[in-house]
Formats: structure tokens, C-alpha cells, sequence
């Protein structure tokens, strides 16, 4: 088993913002969704060999403790992804490992970190 996929809530009309965060700030490519899905609207995105799922809910609500975690391989790269993101919350709670908090366009929870 291995984990596929992750699905984010957004709120409707997210599309552009979802692009341009997780393809032009995170580096992200993005797949078409399959026909019969296209008509919900949201974005679907890779990232290695997992993939990013944005999904339309409208009565959206951020998920404020609930994130997705990245390891972006190197220290230098997460100094890096920092100033992409326009910065974010350090965490030093985890020895051994850098890593910070950022919020997507929509205020979801999104952690970033290296091992050390």
C-alpha cells in the first residue's frame, strides 16, 4: 500500500489562486482531472509520485491543525521555499529537522521541513 493522494477543500472560484500556489510558488505540475470529475470544479496537482487534489466546498472552512506535510530533501531548499512563500512559522519543536508552517491561499495548514 502506499499513499495515492491527498484532497485539500477550497472554497468555489479557487482554481487560479490553486495554479498559482501549488504550480508557480511550490513548483508543482498539473494533471487534468479525469471528464467525468472536471465539472466539480478545484485542481489536481503532482508532486513526485503523489499527488495534490484541490476540491470545491462551499461552505468552506480552512483546517487550521489538519495539514499536509512536505519534505523538500535539503535544508537549502526549504530556506529556498521560504522566500518562494513570502516566509511562514518556524517550528523548533522536532530535533533534528527544520521545518516551518504556511497557509495556502485559503488558510489551510501546509507544513514544509528538511531533516537536518
Amino acid at each position: 500500500m502506499r499513499l495515492d493522494h491527498v484532497q485539500v477543500a477550497a472554497p468555489p472560484g479557487c482554481e487560479e489562486a490553486a495554479r498559482e500556489f501549488f504550480v508557480g510558488r511550490l513548483g508543482f505540475v498539473e494533471l487534468l482531472k479525469p471528464e467525468g470529475l472536471a465539472g466539480n470544479g478545484g485542481a489536481w496537482f503532482a508532486v513526485g509520485d503523489a499527488q495534490v487534489h484541490v476540491g470545491v466546498e462551499p461552505d468552506f472552512r480552512p483546517a487550521r491543525k489538519a495539514h499536509l506535510g512536505f519534505d523538500v530533501g535539503s535544508v537549502e531548499a526549504l530556506l529556498v521555499l521560504y522566500g518562494r512563500l513570502d516566509g511562514g512559522r518556524w517550528d523548533t519543536q522536532q530535533a533534528g529537522v527544520r521545518r516551518f508552517f504556511a497557509d495556502d491561499p485559503w488558510g489551510n495548514r501546509m507544513e514544509f521541513f528538511a531533516t537536518e
